[in-house]
């Protein structure tokens, strides 16, 4: 919310694209959305600037060397994601919030772990278990934020999107978002 808070035009194409393939006077069925192309764009940019884990930890079986440095079986060694997924190497203007990224290449938004510069929720057997819970529920919980309510910042703030790291990555400053009901009838609201 407070990229999209941040980016209004972005927050307005996702509103649009909901209005199309929801309808506006329709209410967003828990659970039964249908594909949001936009939202789910919306949804791996924020987890690639934004990864819940910025530190994954792993742990070799065999020693191991990669380039000149020598990884002893057993040794603890931390893959900095959030650093990978703002390398400029991989990513065309890195630090901007840009969700049309994986709308013009769905492969690179593959949370599967197979793509080694998009790891928000790691790889291989150690792999997060809730990922597809974490995103339908993500997908789920923003839509209907976004179809039920226009939102805003209080008048005179502005958005500080920067983090305190930690086991897992949260906002410097709590989010503080005003929603405005979009429609007159209880029960969207329900």
């Amino acid at each position: 919310m407070a990229e999209l808070l941040q980016h209004p035009e972005i927050m307005q194409k996702a509103c649009k694209e909901l209005g199309e393939v929801v309808g506006k006077d329709n209410i967003v069925e828990k659970f039964h959305i249908p594909k949001l192309h936009y939202l789910d764009a919306i949804l791996k940019e924020t987890f690639r600037l934004h990864p819940p884990a910025p530190l994954v930890p792993r742990s070799p079986c065999t020693t191991q060397t990669i380039s000149e440095y020598t990884i002893p079986k057993g040794s603890r060694v931390l893959f900095n994601v959030w650093a990978m997924q703002r390398d400029p190497e991989a990513w065309e203007k890195p630090l901007e919030f840009q969700p049309e990224r994986f709308l013009l290449d769905a492969g690179r938004g593959d949370f599967k772990g197979n793509n080694y510069s998009f790891l928000p929720f790691g790889s291989g057997r150690r792999i997060c278990p809730g990922i597809s819970l974490a995103e339908k529920m993500i997908l789920d919980i923003v839509s209907t934020l976004l179809h039920s309510f226009e939102w805003n910042i209080p008048h005179g703030t502005t958005l500080d999107l920067s983090e305190r790291f930690g086991f897992v990555t949260k906002m410097q400053e709590p989010l503080i978002a005003i929603p405005i009901a979009k429609y007159y009838s209880s029960e969207h609201y329900q």
